[in-house]
């Protein structure tokens, strides 16, 4: 363990979560890393609630396991597709784009729902813009291009007007983050911005100074929330073993407390139906 601690805080140091390397059990079984690939997490407290995730798995999966961390859902994604993870905890929208490769393993709950929707936000002490049409001619801040509730959402609401981002706004750009949408949108670098609304509601519980600068505009309709998943090869007890340890988190303290700094009630088996809004707006955006 003091070995995985040190590779794992090495790593940290160098800007990714990495877990040991492959290991063999006396009886020979593979006891190679399960491989996780997470983007940004809104946790003050980043390192530590990962590395206690981390050692939660282990115990659980009795295997090593690597979180693997990047900036963008296309990154996660071309490192998943490609075989260099194993699972991924990612948005409804890249998960619909690659159904098709994909399994679902596990989807949050979060407010007794596995749902969760896209808030458009607003500067605080903005408190006349109540959609989207009075952000014409603004600055508006995305999060990321795959992401549903950052980037698709307000993409569809405008395709419905006969616009597009570029012809709406007077100027767009992307942080890479939901916790960054909310920064750019209270400070005043954007008149508005598209952030998931879980992300916003945990950060109002985590850092209410800087949620409180920003005001929710509007909501969007429910939608599936973030998938737990894996491509379709990888082997069904690898599946079913992740499956089962991610469900049954809350049936013991320590997945309780973990849950808690995640702010969710559980995971749950989810169906792919759940996305289905989040394939129809995909649609409509691309035209079809």
């Amino acid at each position: 363990m003091d070995h995985t601690r040190r590779t794992l805080m090495a790593a940290l140091a160098a800007g990714a979560l990495l877990g040991a390397a492959h290991a063999t059990e006396p009886s020979g079984r593979s006891r190679r890393p399960v491989r996780i690939g997470l983007t940004p997490v809104f946790l003050n407290d980043q390192m530590g609630f990962l590395l206690a995730w981390k050692e939660y798995l282990e115990a659980k999966l009795q295997r090593p396991v690597e979180f693997v961390q990047r900036q963008l859902y296309k990154e996660i994604m071309d490192m998943l597709l490609g075989g260099r993870l194993d699972f991924a905890w990612i948005c409804g929208y890249p998960y619909v784009r690659h159904r098709a490769q994909l399994r679902l393993v596990a989807v949050p709950v979060f407010n007794g729902k596995p749902l969760y929707q896209s808030y458009l936000i607003v500067p605080a002490e903005n408190r006349d813009t109540l959609s989207i049409d009075a952000l014409r001619g603004k600055v508006f801040a995305f999060s990321d291009p795959d992401s549903n509730s950052g980037h698709l959402y307000i993409q569809y609401l405008l395709r419905k007007m006969g616009e597009t981002p570029a012809t709406f706004f007077s100027r767009t750009f992307f942080t890479s983050a939901h916790r960054k949408v909310v920064e750019a949108v209270a400070a005043g670098v954007s008149q508005g911005g598209a952030v998931d609304g879980y992300v916003w509601e945990t950060l109002l519980g985590i850092q209410p100074d800087l949620v409180n600068a920003t005001r929710v505009a509007a909501r969007s309709p429910y939608f599936g929330h973030t998938p737990f998943v894996a491509r379709t090869d990888t082997p069904a007890a690898d599946i079913a073993a992740m499956h089962g340890v991610l469900t049954g988190m809350e049936q013991d303290a320590q997945g309780q407390f973990l849950l808690r700094r995640l702010n969710l009630d559980r995971f749950i088996p989810g169906e792919p139906k759940l996305f289905d809004g989040i394939a129809h707006m995909m649609r409509i955006v691309n035209g079809g």
